[in-house]
């Protein structure tokens, strides 16, 4: 059955209950490759694991350019499918990998330049400098497998194909599991190349899997296709995920900002609570990565009903799924956070953190999914907006708040901004269904 007829007739829970777990297969991996990257490091060095809770905000701008360009793409594709006109999504598909070549080139400049700033800028100590340095232009310079596998990724996608993104992920992330100690500790002949090595084991993986997905994903660049209008209509829709991903950035520079005010510990603590989200929050990402295709293509359709049904099933599923995130991270955090660092402080700040962030995960599955909800209907101005008061209206600003009446206090920030940020998302959606139904 092609996506034409798949995404329009089949019951909505068995798409997503189908195209689900490849994807959350592919993210488990990825999970497990970044705890283990923050494993390994540990053992390593403590300054490596305070450089990379440093690093992880310009982690997280290179995957929303990244991802975010192949989600504009996936968005129109689909969109087009739907009304049957696959030449024209074959066109846009076309136009990816040039524009994921030169992302990464202006990324990977600018990059380069300022790593020794932004690192003075996040930490006093000489040894976490280094090491951010090291790290962080290994990571972003050498970033071009994963610009293109994102962009091939979001093509396969787009026309049902979730197996082959899946197990280039997995594939890609094995990798950089078994080149890490290999590359960290100087294993089997390899020389000794600590924090460097973690970095050099990344990159390899993100090239390995955008080998495996590039049959499948490029796409011949159609004569004239490289228009400006069609680059702004790739934007138009990737610009909401390309926001809500950097937004992240920006918020978690600055929650390791004021957090860097009580201590390098109170930074590390934090960036070990985004190594676990990460493997937690997998339910929740290919919910979102799943209903975007759905949604559009029946939107295109005027097919109201179906989008709603959609939505609808990625939040039950996500919340039932997140329930167990909250209950580990109130039930188990000493034991969480000893598997990356035996530092007591870490652990005594670590501990308090994950209690407060554990409850905030069930109102942070709405606070996530309306945005790329109103993303997939062609709503960027809500979908950013959403993005916008989460990540720079309320966290940075109630962070600092709260951060006056102490360091606990400090982790409120995040289950009064997933409230908040869910109250708004809800209104938008009742006036969405308001007008279209």
């Amino acid at each position: 059955m092609d996506a034409t007829n798949y995404f329009s007739t089949e019951r909505v829970s068995r798409i997503l209950l189908k195209l689900a777990p490849p994807v959350m297969l592919a993210q488990l991996i990825q999970a497990l490759y970044n705890i283990v990257d923050s494993f390994f490091v540990g053992k390593c060095s403590q300054t490596g694991l305070t450089a990379l809770s440093v690093v992880y905000p310009l982690q997280l701008l290179m995957i929303a350019l990244a991802v975010g360009t192949g989600v504009g793409i996936n968005t129109i594709m689909a969109a087009r499918l739907g009304i049957n006109k696959r030449g024209e999504a074959d066109k846009y598909a076309g136009i990816g990998t040039p524009l994921a070549i030169i992302i990464w080139l202006l990324f990977a400049g600018v990059c380069w330049l300022i790593m020794p700033a932004y690192a003075r800028m996040s930490t006093d100590s000489p040894d976490v400098i280094n090491d951010v340095v090291t790290y962080g232009r290994i990571i972003c310079v050498m970033s071009f497998g994963l610009f293109l596998e994102s962009v091939w990724t979001k093509v396969l996608q787009a026309n049902g194909n979730m197996r082959t993104p899946m197990l280039a992920q997995i594939i890609g992330a094995v990798t950089n599991i078994v080149l890490d100690p290999i590359l960290i500790f100087g294993l089997l002949g390899f020389p000794k190349m600590g924090i460097s090595g973690a970095a050099t084991a990344t990159v390899t993986g993100q090239v390995v899997a955008a080998l495996i997905v590039f049959k499948g994903g490029f796409r011949k660049i159609s004569r004239g296709s490289i228009r400006l209008r069609n680059i702004r209509e790739i934007f138009h829709f990737g610009m909401p995920n390309i926001l809500m991903q950097s937004a992240y950035t920006f918020y978690i520079l600055g929650l390791n900002l004021i957090l860097s005010l009580f201590s390098d510990q109170a930074v590390t603590a934090l960036g070990l609570y985004y190594k676990w989200q990460t493997f937690f929050f997998i339910p929740l990402g290919a919910m979102q990565t799943c209903i975007i295709p759905v949604i559009s293509f029946n939107y295109a359709a005027k097919n109201i009903e179906r989008c709603k049904k959609t939505f609808s099933f990625a939040i039950c599923f996500g919340m039932a799924l997140m329930f167990l995130g909250t209950l580990c991270f109130n039930i188990i955090p000493v034991e969480m956070l000893k598997v990356f660092t035996s530092d007591p402080l870490v652990i005594e700040i670590g501990s308090v953190g994950f209690h407060f962030v554990g409850i905030s995960f069930i109102p942070m599955v709405t606070s996530l999914i309306f945005p790329v909800f109103f993303q997939a209907v062609g709503y960027s101005i809500k979908s950013s907006l959403l993005t916008v008061i989460r990540t720079v209206i309320l966290f940075v600003p109630l962070g600092f708040l709260f951060s006056r009446l102490g360091l606990n206090w400090f982790w409120m920030t995040f289950p009064v901004t997933e409230i908040i940020t869910s109250t708004v998302g809800f209104i938008f959606y009742k006036k969405f269904l308001k007008e279209h139904l």
